[in-house]
């Protein structure tokens, strides 16, 4: 230390330290989508930036859910886009359609350039895109001039999506080490260093039925601390899909993840390509409804009993009622499956509680906010604890992380996050002085999010002694 004769002042950090509340309300969607950037997570704030990504074409799984999250509430989305418009489309070649009432439509939406000749299938067409005619993403062409008038026959060329091309593998991606990119989901690995926090509930609409698939979004929520919604299989029945939770099954609900939230049916909602009702995976919905509840609730509300927007109706009815045990509802729910609940005045609603971990694990993070709220708290105070690492240890470093965590799970009771006796404690028998040698410390979380109150009994009793009251 340099010699001084005066007086000088040390800046020493002490005491406890704020916590930042990682964000749970980030959805992770991976799929395709005609237009927009590939490979790469890009960031959804809103349905403006949602618009990079395309209109609803059909086979396209990416502008649908976007859509049917937006519809939801506000939200954020890193979106990985695995669309190869060369590995992933075929060729329409010469495909004739007639004019009739100034307009005509192509049997499949169009990907890129159209190239339109006369009928003989050899002369190019002298008509102008934007100036004799309009043709949208959906292939619907309207004629503009006489150039394109009622009878005339044209011969369009263009690729169309080859759906079958996009395989699990496809969306499940991969890391080359060697070039260190990632594809797929694994690209969401990148999000932490991209934006500054990870997706925590994580879809695949149409494609997480597929078990492969299924089993590497368990393995990314796993990896990323996050949950993923698992859509059963279109057309499945209430009994097939109850069956898939045992080893007799064939659809991807056999899994006891307390990460993977289990989705049944399909719901319907109004398809602009097609003008009519189509089936749309459940995912799609409820991922804009767990993120809404987030922001505007809170993540240790339940997703549970909120009413689904911008749907209007369900792929098959499911029946239910509050106080009966035998309908499908909850039949599906007693299995860890999460359906939909429709009744008299009630709308369509999101009906169920449990992760996959239900009913082999009966502790209470069988509830999706339950495990939810760990998470948040866990990952919440691992960073803020990321500051003391490395400091000298001594009485007011252990304080400092104690009140630290305590001043936290304080703020959390106060907002019904957490129940009264949650704390932070620093126990002395396990801190012995050989693990302090060692430079190790330890802290216990003690900790009860609350639970949702799934059942409710009214009890009723006939007391004929208030017959004394009558005059």
């Amino acid at each position: 230390m340099a010699y001084l004769h005066g007086v000088e002042t040390l800046t020493i950090d002490k005491g406890p330290v704020p916590v930042t509340v990682v964000k749970s309300a980030v959805i992770g969607l991976v799929g395709i989508a005609p237009t927009g950037p590939a490979q790469t997570p890009t960031w959804v704030k809103g349905v403006n930036d949602a618009a990079q990504f395309g209109k609803l074409v059909p086979g396209f799984n990416i502008p649908r859910a976007l859509d049917s999250i937006f519809k939801q509430g506000p939200a954020s989305v890193i979106v990985v886009n695995v669309f190869d418009a060369t590995a992933h489309t075929s060729q329409v070649t010469l495909e004739s359609h007639t004019v009739t009432n100034g307009k005509l439509k192509l049997a499949y939406a169009p990907i890129g350039a159209v190239t339109i000749k006369e009928s003989d299938g050899t002369t190019n067409a002298t008509i102008v895109k934007d100036t004799d005619y309009t043709l949208d993403e959906y292939g619907n062409f309207t004629s503009l001039t006489n150039n394109a008038d009622n009878g005339h026959v044209f011969k369009f060329s263009y690729k169309k999506l080859n759906a079958a091309a996009v395989d699990a593998a496809a969306i499940i991606g991969a890391h080359d080490a060697d070039t260190d990119v990632y594809t797929g989901c694994k690209a969401w690995a990148l999000s932490k260093n991209l934006f500054g926090f990870n997706p925590k509930i994580l879809i695949a609409p149409d494609y997480s039925s597929v078990n492969a698939v299924a089993a590497e979004l368990i393995a990314q929520a796993d990896e990323l601390r996050a949950i993923t919604l698992l859509d059963a299989p279109a057309a499945t029945s209430v009994a097939d899909a109850i069956a898939g939770r045992g080893i007799a099954g064939t659809i991807n609900f056999n899994t006891s993840s307390k990460r993977a939230f289990l989705l049944y049916p399909y719901v319907k909602a109004y398809d602009p390509a097609t003008n009519t009702n189509v089936d749309y995976p459940y995912s799609n919905f409820m991922a804009g409804i767990i993120s809404n509840t987030d922001e505007t609730l809170g993540y240790w509300w339940s997703p549970s009993n909120k009413e689904i927007k911008g749907i209007v109706g369900a792929e098959r009815s499911i029946t239910a009622g509050a106080s009966s045990t035998s309908t499908d509802a909850n039949s599906l729910n007693e299995a860890g499956i999460t359906t939909i609940f429709n009744t008299f005045g009630t709308g369509i609603r999101t009906w169920g509680n449990r992760n996959a971990s239900w009913p082999s694990n009966t502790a209470p993070d069988n509830f999706l906010s339950v495990i939810r709220t760990a998470d948040v708290i866990h990952e919440s105070l691992e960073n803020a604890c990321l500051q003391f690492i490395d400091r000298p240890i001594n009485q007011a470093l252990i304080d400092a992380i104690r009140e630290t965590g305590n001043a936290f799970i304080r703020t959390l009771i106060g907002r019904g996050a957490l129940i009264t006796g949650s704390r932070v404690e620093y126990p002395a028998d396990v801190n012995t002085s050989e693990e302090i040698a060692a430079g190790h410390l330890t802290f216990d979380i003690v900790m009860m999010p609350p639970v949702p109150g799934e059942r409710l009994t009214l009890r009723s009793f006939i007391d004929i002694s208030l017959l004394q009251n009558l005059s």
